[in-house]
């Protein structure tokens, strides 16, 4: 109700430097999104642009006549953008290379990354943008959520869909229940994810994507559905901590590291700021136990590569609002940078008129990250 209508900037010269105009530019405030540009900055330096995460299918003890004597492992390694056209790929591979049983389980390893529950602990619990965060991940960690009714009866159903696969899904359930508030509850339970849904919220039908706490459960059991169809029998998964001495059978590889932080700048994808970020700070300094702790990495990085004097992140992708960064700052890491890679994956935008209609033939055109939370809407860029 008393919004200031107050902003802080800085503006530079990209050429030459020389600082042009500023306001409010020592002001420490939350940057949201436009974290990312820092967090693609930090992956870009100390994993490379070329870097690939890789996600495993192992075995234990051999195989013997097709059969795996021991395990079959599902080992995350980090990866992003895994989702279910990729584990479907897999299965086929494990198919291919002979094996068609196992005398064990399927065993899901997700502990390549901290494993948390959640990006942001005071975000609702249902909105999809704020998933857990683990060595694994599968379709940005959600679950597709749907309803439909008929004959005044709703039927539900809870899936790790893609474009090609639609595999029905139980460590996550759904419970209907005559409420008019909360839309959702959410509850967890070992080896479950339980929400329940108030019945005056949903209408004829619909659908949504979820947010999934236990993301080695779900990517199990999809890879699980999908191995089941090549008449390969795995059961229920149940997630490692430890994994033991194995075999490689299958391997797969993401794209490139360039090309997927281009996505994340472009859709603002926080699960991936999350995981690049924490995968980053590996590298340069070894495990760390959280997001805060791998931010204070990042932190301290931008300080002695970007010459930043200040930066106060909490996490990799800007959703919690306990992160400041003054514009100054902010301008001297874009002064810093050389590379014109980096301009290149930043989001392109034109200007528009009065009306929000495109400016056609314009001359000038920017290069930026944007962000918005509650209150703050933020822009950095060239």
């Amino acid at each position: 109700q008393k919004l200031s209508g107050q902003v802080a900037f800085a503006l530079a010269d990209a050429k030459t430097g020389q600082w042009l105009e500023c306001e409010n530019e020592q002001e420490g405030t939350p940057p949201a999104s436009v974290t990312k540009a820092v967090t693609a900055l930090y992956a870009l330096e100390v994993l490379g642009a070329g870097h690939r995460f890789e996600t495993q299918i192992a075995v234990t003890g051999g195989i013997k006549d097709g059969e795996v004597q021991g395990d079959i492992l599902l080992i995350g390694g980090g990866d992003p953008t895994l989702d279910t056209n990729t584990l479907a790929d897999l299965a086929a591979q494990l198919k291919a290379a002979g094996v068609h049983g196992v005398k064990g389980g399927l065993k899901v390893y997700e502990g390549s990354l901290p494993v948390l529950p959640q990006i942001d602990p005071a975000q609702p619990d249902h909105v999809g943008y704020n998933p857990a965060v683990t060595g694994i991940a599968l379709n940005f960690n959600r679950v597709h959520f749907e309803w439909k009714r008929a004959s005044g009866k709703y039927t539900v159903t809870m899936d790790g869909r893609s474009e090609k696969y639609r595999p029905d899904v139980t460590f996550a359930t759904m419970r209907i229940e005559d409420r008019a508030a909360p839309v959702y509850t959410y509850r967890s339970q070992v080896g479950r994810d339980r929400w329940t849904v108030a019945r005056k919220a949903l209408g004829g039908g619909g659908a949504r994507w979820l947010p999934v706490r236990k993301p080695g459960l779900y990517a199990g059991e999809v890879f699980a559905t999908l191995a089941g169809a090549h008449g390969i029998k795995l059961g229920k998964p149940e997630v490692i901590e430890v994994l033991p001495v194995h075999e490689v059978i299958v391997l797969h590889e993401s794209g490139e590291l360039r090309n997927i932080l281009r996505d994340m700048l472009r859709f603002s994808t926080n699960l991936t700021a999350e995981m690049v970020g924490l995968a980053a700070t590996q590298k340069r300094v070894g495990s760390v136990k959280d997001l805060r702790a791998s931010a204070a990495e990042m932190n301290s990085w931008a300080t002695s590569a970007l010459g930043m004097n200040a930066p106060k992140l909490v996490d990799h992708s800007g959703l919690g609002d306990d992160s400041t960064l003054t514009a100054l700052d902010m301008t001297r890491a874009l002064l810093a940078v050389r590379d014109a890679e980096f301009r290149a994956i930043l989001k392109r935008f034109g200007f528009r008129d009065a009306k929000g209609r495109p400016i056609k033939d314009q001359a000038i055109l920017v290069n930026a990250k944007t962000g918005t939370l509650n209150f703050v809407s933020t822009l950095a860029g060239y």
